[in-house]
């Protein structure tokens, strides 16, 4: 399946709290692999940041990411995401155009 939006974000925790985000984050990341149709949906905290987890997404189209961004799941992660102290949140979606190797 090739892809043709990607998406590249960050969430900003205390740093001490992301701990508690780990398994809110966890469950996200398991049920947007198996409802929401992404081709790659991977996180992680930066470690030269700690409490900064960035996020790559990769959707075959533009209408998956908007299904998957009101899927049953995102309200509760982001109800979690804010009780765990939420500090900031970024996200941008592309269209891609093409794709080679490097």
């Amino acid at each position: 399946m090739n892809a043709t939006v990607a998406v590249f974000g960050i969430l900003r925790f205390p740093a001490e709290r992301v701990k508690d985000v780990l398994p809110h984050l966890r469950q996200l990341v398991e049920e947007t692999y198996r409802s929401d149709g992404c081709i790659a949906y991977d996180v992680a905290e930066d470690p030269f940041a700690p409490g900064l987890i960035r996020f790559s997404e990769l959707w075959p189209d533009k209408k998956s990411l908007e299904r998957h961004l009101q899927a049953p799941h995102i309200d509760p992660w982001r109800a979690a995401a804010k009780s765990c102290g939420l500090l900031e949140r970024k996200f941008t979606a592309y269209a891609i155009n093409g794709s080679w190797s490097v």
